[in-house]
């Protein structure tokens, strides 16, 4: 945990008792802080209590005692329109803030004796795997790696600062909204398409939040920009003309004269003098696609800058590992492999994942988002046959009616087990990539991803008492 000193005296509430609100609020009362704790899920109070922080409803404050709100990621900032707890904040003129400003202001503090390296990590996709690769490369090239923020830990349950570490901070939007002083010595911005824009209003907005992650960066500091999609190209383009952080452009298909890309497969630096081959992107099977190749340019350029032999980077790519619950492959079944996609809650990831496979028995469903599947009409000659589950079902059915063969499947494991009989005895990949959100059957995408894995062990276990003897 990391302490959190510079509210020692005074009161300040916390908004929002999940994950990371319990965790700034354990940190801001190491710190010496009173903290008033408050969320309107009856089960999110009561865990709270039971972890020792004292819960206090905020609709009945005076807002002038409180010297700071910290308010979830997850609550109204600003669109579509501010939660009556910020409009009462601000109009006492308390500070509104998120739990990774705080982190930034023990990490950032005048007089520290220990500098240790941010690297700070957003885009609409592929945060999760780049942030996590970040980490995996230099934990094994001589730094104290911690991961966290939107993966993994709350920021401020990382380990405290030492002169070795190397914090990989995942950051949405919503997060960097609550920092205004974010300040990394590598922020990456990966891409940017339409997401959340029920909480930004428009895409425009939308990119200008993400463009803040290097609002406060400095001569010092180094930028890396996937420059594929024409917003995060703007923000590439403006960046540069200001000459006062090193910017690394990224592209996917595109020779760049001066950055980082990758071509047929293949990444390289052409940020020295001449372009020279990095590594072959096709060999690495745990990051397969086009997208996991951006993922990887991106999370060499980032890590380039904080070593001091570049070389080095290919090397430990190989070990990579990947992430449970995106494009995981679970296992194999005679020459049919089960590929867990859960994270994919929206069309354009699913979209990331059919592109990878030929032969799918696609199954996918869930809540659906706005937009539905009608964009992934691309990727529909690659798949064999389609599981429609959850409450997306009839609508998914009457998009692919006529295009794609179908089975209302309902839930998961009838739809496992029917594209496991359907691929048996053929080569294939049964995926679950649901283009959905999981709140109509999961408590979140990890459970949904987990069941795909506890279904695969039954039926692997089924496959093996077949087989004959």
């Amino acid at each position: 945990m990391i302490p959190v000193p510079f509210f020692k005296g005074k009161t300040v509430a916390v908004f929002g008792l999940a994950r990371s609100g319990v965790s700034a609020a354990r940190s801001l009362s190491a710190g010496g802080a009173a903290v008033w704790g408050w969320d309107d899920k009856a089960d999110a109070r009561e865990a709270a209590e039971k972890a020792g922080i004292t819960v206090r409803d905020l609709n009945g404050v005076d807002w002038h005692d409180i010297a700071a709100l910290i308010l979830s990621p997850g609550v109204p900032l600003t669109h579509p329109k501010p939660h009556p707890f910020v409009v009462k904040a601000q109009e006492a003129r308390t500070e509104v803030i998120g739990d990774v400003e705080l982190f930034f202001r023990v990490v950032r503090a005048e007089g520290s004796a220990v500098h240790p390296k941010v690297i700070c990590v957003t885009g609409t996709n592929g945060k999760s795997t780049t942030t996590a690769l970040i980490g995996h490369l230099l934990g094994n090239l001589g730094y104290e790696a911690e991961v966290g923020g939107n993966i993994g830990k709350p920021v401020l349950e990382l380990a405290a600062p030492g002169p070795r570490r190397a914090y990989v901070i995942e950051m949405s939007s919503y997060q960097i909204d609550l920092t205004p002083s974010v300040k990394p010595d590598v922020a990456v911005l990966i891409n940017i398409t339409p997401d959340h824009l029920d909480r930004h209003g428009t895409i425009e907005h939308y990119a200008a939040v993400k463009a803040n992650i290097f609002r406060l960066q400095g001569r010092a500091d180094h930028a890396v920009i996937g420059v594929d999609d024409a917003f995060s190209a703007e923000i590439c383009t403006k960046l540069s003309a200001r000459h006062d952080v090193a910017v690394t452009p990224v592209s996917i298909g595109k020779v760049l004269g001066r950055g980082v890309f990758v071509l047929e497969g293949k990444l390289y630096d052409s940020t020295g003098a001449q372009s020279r081959e990095v590594r072959d992107l096709q060999t690495l099977t745990r990051m397969p696609g086009e997208h996991n190749w951006q993922n990887a340019a991106i999370a060499y350029a980032a890590v380039r800058p904080l070593v001091i032999d570049p070389t080095e980077i290919a090397g430990v790519m190989a070990s990579f590992p990947g992430l449970a619950h995106r494009i995981e492959l679970v296992g194999q079944i005679g020459r049919v492999r089960y590929v867990n996609d859960s994270k994919a809650t929206n069309a354009d990831a699913a979209a990331r994942a059919l592109a990878c496979y030929e032969n799918v028995y696609w199954i996918a469903g869930g809540k659906a988002k706005s937009g539905g599947i009608e964009s992934l009409a691309p990727f529909f000659s690659r798949i064999k046959r389609a599981y429609l589950i959850g409450d997306a079902m009839d609508a998914f059915a009457s998009t692919l009616s006529g295009k794609v063969a179908f089975t209302k499947a309902g839930t998961l494991e009838s739809a496992m087990r029917a594209a496991a009989k359907d691929a048996a005895g053929g080569a294939g990949v049964v995926l679950l990539s649901p283009a959905c959100a999981s709140f109509d059957q999961f408590r979140d995408f990890e459970q949904r991803g987990a069941e795909f894995k506890r279904i695969y062990k039954l039926l692997a276990d089924d496959a093996r008492v077949a087989e004959p003897t």
